[in-house]
């Protein structure tokens, strides 16, 4: 496990952009895929959006396409997450995970799942006002 700590979360309003930080304590050399994950009260936590760690490849939530774009900075082991055009329904707790190692996790099943991750960070607030 690796340590995560997220930030830039705040209250913003409808319409508005927020960028999220992610940073890791250690190399993340031999991760493949860094996530963000949302969680509020009462629901499950979800997948939100995915950057594989060597190509960059982006994947994303449906409901946050065309909104928020994932990205990062190998060299300072950070991920971030733009967000833009804020929706009151994006309001949760945001995550930040590492996958767990292995070609058992590498796929679309574990991705879109926490079980497939195995380090966290502590989560950031993020807030939508209408």
């Amino acid at each position: 496990q690796v340590q995560l700590v997220e930030s830039g979360g705040g209250l913003v309003q409808s319409g508005g952009s927020l960028t999220l930080s992610c940073a890791a304590s250690e190399d993340l050399f031999s991760t493949y895929r860094m996530s963000w994950f949302r969680q509020t009260p009462g629901k499950e936590r979800e997948f939100v959006a995915a950057i594989t760690w060597t190509g960059g490849m982006a994947t994303y939530q449906d409901s946050v396409k065309g909104r928020f774009t994932i990205s990062r900075d190998n060299a300072k082991n950070t991920v971030y997450l733009q967000m833009n055009s804020l929706r009151p329904e994006d309001t949760a707790v945001y995550y930040c995970a590492r996958s767990r190692p292995g070609p058992g996790y590498s796929g679309v099943y574990f991705r879109d799942r926490p079980d497939g991750y195995d380090s966290w960070g502590q989560g950031t607030q993020v807030t939508v006002s209408s």
